[in-house]
């Protein structure tokens, strides 16, 4: 477990989500709900899979889910997601949580790691084709 403890945020990359747990969030010991943490990597995880579904998307599949250390009321979360895989209807998404604790210390640890499988769906909440990237960038 040393090696989260001299972690820093991702260099480069921006967080999908940032939040700070409160303690409506956490048991009567501070220690936030394993539940709550699942709830914000959906939320952070699905923001990229919209961008590339170019709309609607829900989640399917939970692929793997690892809780490397404890989040604490107090703790600001910053949530990394990056696509994965893009297949015909479904995007995979890898999310990493880190949490910056103990600001006056500047002490951050990487906390949560998931990956998540989404599905593009159409109004009738059907699967419907993720479009190819040249439709969304506008290239040929």
């Amino acid at each position: 477990m040393t090696d989260t403890h001299q972690s820093c945020l991702p260099v480069g990359k921006m967080p999908e989500l940032r939040v700070m747990p409160m303690p409506a969030d956490a048991n009567v010991h501070g220690d936030v709900f394993g539940g709550w943490i699942m709830a914000q990597v959906d939320i952070a995880g699905s923001l990229p899979a919209v961008r590339r579904a170019n709309g609607r998307v829900a989640t399917i599949a939970v692929n793997s889910f690892l809780f490397k250390q404890p989040v604490f009321v107090g703790d600001l979360l910053s949530f990394y997601a990056d696509v994965v895989k893009v297949g015909n209807t479904s995007i995979t998404v890898n999310v990493e949580v880190y949490a910056e604790r103990n600001r006056l210390q500047a002490e951050t640890v990487k906390v949560t790691e998931a990956t998540l499988t989404y599905v593009a769906t159409d109004e009738r909440r059907k699967p419907r084709p993720i479009p190819p990237l040249s439709a969304l960038t506008g290239q040929s």
